[in-house]
């Protein structure tokens, strides 16, 4: 009977052994959106070389929806709703304004790695740091998108003219642009796009190629501007900041370590997407809209200049460096042209 107990005890603490050690892994819920895609693969990548350089001890489930709204990414960060998250700063620019200065349009960016480049200097700003701090949040990632164009049904634009009146799926800086010369911008989110664009809500949209693909507004559309390129949004990945701090050094390692190598699967993906839209966009018989260079010029002057005067004006006065923050990108902007 004596030797039945001791039996019993060991076992206990074998089994107690096992059970903590299978609680001591850690585990991330990242809440995104839409599904698996060239915007989403550095973080699928990033997942699997955690997983790897941890022995399965640190894993990422990665959801498309499951968790949040995507509108809504950021404040779930904040209260620790999940560890990891995807959001775009044009969702709810009030909520973090700082990083609102990358949407204002026209702004110089030519690649998609410059675009990536720019990106990772403004979040490695202070104000950008402090800005999404007050969201319990730490960007960890860029989603960097390449410039926009416009997608849509109906008559064409040829010039600066022939966008008032046109409604268009438009955020940010980009939707102010386009309001300056006279169109009717909408922020529907970009699961939404495609049915605006169905229904007549809105008449074009501004995604980048891979937008287009993914939320399917290319099967609908009937003309695609070349070279209006008026800006894109950013997209970062955060963590939250606790679960961030919580993780060990190996674990912190491995994470931290792995972003480069998640960043280049990511451009990688990106290169793919592109090697299909021009045969795509012929396909589809989508007519390509190449606007004259001085008509581009036209909505850059009427448009650029007035949208970034309000945006440091509006936020100088809400007491952020505005000025700092818009002199700090066009610098950047400079410095990672041919990079």
């Amino acid at each position: 009977m004596r030797k039945l107990h001791i039996y019993a005890l060991l076992s206990g603490v074998a089994l107690s052994f096992v059970a903590g050690n299978a609680f001591a892994k850690t585990e991330w819920n990242v809440s995104t959106w839409g599904k698996r895609r060239a915007f989403t693969e550095h973080i699928h990548k990033l997942a699997d070389l955690v997983a790897e350089k941890t022995g399965g001890e640190f894993t990422m489930n990665i959801s498309y929806g499951g968790l949040s709204k995507n509108t809504e990414n950021l404040d779930g960060i904040s209260i620790g709703a999940f560890e990891m998250a995807q959001f775009c700063a044009a969702y709810h620019p009030d909520k973090n304004p700082t990083l609102m200065v990358l949407d204002l349009p026209f702004i110089g960016v030519e690649t998609l790695r410059q675009e990536g480049a720019l990106d990772e200097a403004l979040y490695n700003h202070p104000a950008a740091a402090k800005d999404l701090a007050r969201w319990n949040a730490k960007i960890i990632m860029a989603s960097p998108l390449p410039q926009y164009n416009l997608a849509g049904v109906g008559q064409p634009p040829k010039s600066v003219a022939d966008f008032k009146g046109m409604r268009v799926r438009a955020t940010g800086g980009m939707g102010n642009a386009f309001e300056k010369v006279g169109a009717v911008p909408t922020s529907v989110t970009s699961s939404e796009a495609y049915n605006a664009l169905e229904s007549g809500v809105v008449d074009a949209v501004a995604f980048a190629p891979h937008a287009h693909l993914s939320f399917r507004t290319v099967d609908i559309a009937k003309w695609w501007t070349t070279n209006l390129n008026p800006g894109s949004v950013n997209c970062p990945v955060v963590a939250n900041s606790d679960a961030l701090a919580a993780l060990s050094d190996a674990e912190r390692d491995a994470l931290m370590s792995s972003i480069p190598e998640a960043m280049e699967a990511y451009y990688k993906a990106y290169q793919a997407v592109y090697d299909k839209w021009e045969p795509l966009l012929a396909e589809k018989a989508i007519e390509k809209v190449t606007l004259p260079d001085d008509e581009v010029a036209a909505m850059r002057e009427a448009a650029a200049g007035p949208v970034r005067d309000e945006w440091i004006k509006t936020n100088t006065e809400a007491g952020l460096p505005a000025q700092e923050l818009y002199d700090f990108v066009i610098k950047a902007v400079a410095e990672t042209r041919g990079k």
